[in-house]
Protein backbone atom coordinates (compact mmCIF):
# COMPACT_ATOMS: atom_id res chain seq x y z
CA UNK A 1 0.00 0.00 0.00
CA UNK A 2 2.73 2.49 0.93
CA UNK A 3 5.16 1.23 -1.68
CA UNK A 4 4.04 3.69 -4.37
CA UNK A 5 4.04 7.01 -2.45
CA UNK A 6 7.16 8.51 -4.04
CA UNK A 7 8.63 11.97 -3.59
CA UNK A 8 5.54 13.99 -4.68
CA UNK A 9 3.36 12.09 -2.23
CA UNK A 10 5.80 12.67 0.63
CA UNK A 11 5.97 16.37 -0.18
CA UNK A 12 2.18 16.59 -0.21
CA UNK A 13 1.98 14.86 3.17
CA UNK A 14 4.63 17.24 4.57
CA UNK A 15 2.74 20.30 3.34
CA UNK A 16 -0.56 19.05 4.80
CA UNK A 17 1.08 18.36 8.17
CA UNK A 18 2.72 21.78 8.13
CA UNK A 19 -0.59 23.50 7.38
CA UNK A 20 -2.50 21.53 10.02
CA UNK A 21 -0.03 21.89 12.89
CA UNK A 22 1.89 25.04 12.03
CA UNK A 23 5.59 25.71 12.01
CA UNK A 24 5.89 26.15 15.79
CA UNK A 25 4.28 22.83 16.67
CA UNK A 26 6.35 20.93 14.10
CA UNK A 27 9.54 22.57 15.38
CA UNK A 28 8.81 21.69 19.01
CA UNK A 29 7.73 18.17 18.05
CA UNK A 30 10.98 17.55 16.17
CA UNK A 31 12.90 18.88 19.16
CA UNK A 32 11.16 16.36 21.41
CA UNK A 33 11.87 13.56 18.94
CA UNK A 34 15.53 14.58 18.94
CA UNK A 35 15.64 14.51 22.75
CA UNK A 36 14.04 11.06 22.73
CA UNK A 37 16.58 9.72 20.27
CA UNK A 38 19.42 11.18 22.33
CA UNK A 39 18.06 9.61 25.52
CA UNK A 40 17.69 6.25 23.78
CA UNK A 41 21.28 6.34 22.52
CA UNK A 42 22.51 7.30 25.99
CA UNK A 43 20.59 4.38 27.52
CA UNK A 44 22.00 1.94 24.99
CA UNK A 45 25.55 3.18 25.65
CA UNK A 46 25.06 2.91 29.43
CA UNK A 47 23.71 -0.62 29.07
CA UNK A 48 26.62 -1.61 26.87
CA UNK A 49 29.10 -0.11 29.35
CA UNK A 50 27.41 -1.95 32.23
CA UNK A 51 27.71 -5.26 30.39
CA UNK A 52 31.37 -4.61 29.58
CA UNK A 53 32.09 -3.71 33.21
CA UNK A 54 30.36 -6.88 34.40
CA UNK A 55 32.33 -9.00 31.93
CA UNK A 56 35.58 -7.35 33.04
CA UNK A 57 34.76 -7.97 36.70
CA UNK A 58 33.99 -11.62 35.99
CA UNK A 59 37.19 -12.03 33.98
CA UNK A 60 39.36 -10.58 36.77
CA UNK A 61 38.24 -13.13 39.36
CA UNK A 62 39.49 -16.35 37.72
CA UNK A 63 42.59 -17.11 39.80
CA UNK A 64 42.21 -19.75 42.49
CA UNK A 65 42.76 -18.67 46.06
CA UNK A 66 45.96 -19.77 47.75
CA UNK A 67 45.61 -22.52 50.32
CA UNK A 68 46.25 -21.55 53.90
CA UNK A 69 48.49 -23.51 56.23
CA UNK A 70 45.47 -24.84 58.12
CA UNK A 71 43.90 -26.25 54.94
CA UNK A 72 47.16 -28.04 54.06
CA UNK A 73 47.30 -29.60 57.53
CA UNK A 74 43.72 -30.93 57.17
CA UNK A 75 44.56 -32.65 53.85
Amino acid sequence: MLNNIGLPGLLLIAVVVLVLFGRGKISSLMGEVGKGITAFKKGVDEGKQELEDQAAADAKDVTPEAETVEEKDKA
